[in-house]
C-alpha cells in the first residue's frame, strides 16, 4: 500500500465526482431517506464499482508498459476533455439529473430497503462513470490496485457524505461549472505526466 497513490487517487476522483450524478444522486437520496442509511448503501455501492475499476486496471496493467502509460494518457486526456466541455451546462444538467434521481427513488421505503434502494440508484449512476475509467487508468498507470481502490473509494465516500450532509448549502455557494474545471485541470497534468512517461518509455 502506497499513501502517495492513495493521496493522488484521492486528489483526482474527489474533484471529478463532485459535479457528477453521484453527488447529485446522494442528495436526493438523503431528501427522501433517513441519511445515515443512504451513506451506508452508496458506500457499498461505491466499493463495488472501485473494485470493478481497479480489476480493469489491473488486467490493463498486464500489457506492456508503453500500451499501459499510452492508455492511461487517453484516458486522462479524455476525462480532461469531458469535464471542460461540460463546464459550461454543468447546472443545468443538476437540476434536470435530481428529477431523474427523484423518479427511481419511491418514498414508501424504510430500514433495509433504504440501504438497497440507495445501493441501486447509485451503482446504476456510477457504472461506466468517467470517474470509474479514472480509476481503471490509475490502477494501470501506477499498478498498484489496492492503494488506488484505497484512495477512490474514500474519495467517492467522502463526496457522497458531503453531498447526504450538506449537498443543498453547497450548491449555493459552489458552482458545478467551476468545479470540473478543476477536476478538467487535474486530469491534463496527469495525462501530460503520463504522456512524458510514455516518450521517456519509447526513447529509451
Amino acid at each position: 500500500m502506497d499513501l502517495a497513490v492513495i493521496a493522488t487517487t484521492f486528489a483526482l476522483i474527489l474533484p471529478v465526482e463532485l459535479p457528477d450524478k453521484t453527488f447529485v444522486a446522494s442528495l436526493v437520496l438523503a431528501t427522501r431517506y433517513r441519511a445515515p442509511l443512504v451513506w451506508v448503501g452508496i458506500s457499498i455501492a461505491f466499493a463495488v464499482q472501485s473494485l470493478v475499476a481497479v480489476t480493469a486496471g489491473g488486467l490493463l496493467s498486464l500489457l506492456p508498459t508503453e500500451v499501459v502509460a499510452g492508455a492511461a494518457a487517453v484516458l486522462f486526456l479524455v476525462g480532461a476533455v469531458v469535464l471542460w466541455r461540460g463546464a459550461a451546462r454543468a447546472d443545468a444538467e443538476e437540476k434536470a439529473s435530481e428529477q431523474e434521481f427523484a423518479d427511481r427513488a419511491p418514498a414508501d421505503v424504510h430500514g433495509a430497503r433504504v440501504v438497497a434502494t440507495s445501493f441501486g440508484v447509485l451503482f446504476l449512476a456510477e457504472w461506466g462513470d468517467l470517474s470509474q475509467l479514472l480509476t481503471a487508468g490509475l490502477a494501470a498507470r501506477y499498478g498498484d490496485p489496492v492503494s488506488v481502490f484505497i484512495g477512490a473509494w474514500v474519495a467517492l465516500v467522502v463526496v457522497g457524505g458531503l453531498a447526504v450532509l450538506v449537498g443543498r448549502a453547497l450548491l449555493r455557494v459552489v458552482r458545478l461549472g467551476t468545479i470540473r474545471r478543476v477536476g478538467a485541470t487535474v486530469c491534463l497534468i496527469l495525462a501530460v505526466i503520463t504522456t512524458y512517461d510514455v516518450v521517456r518509455l519509447l526513447t529509451g
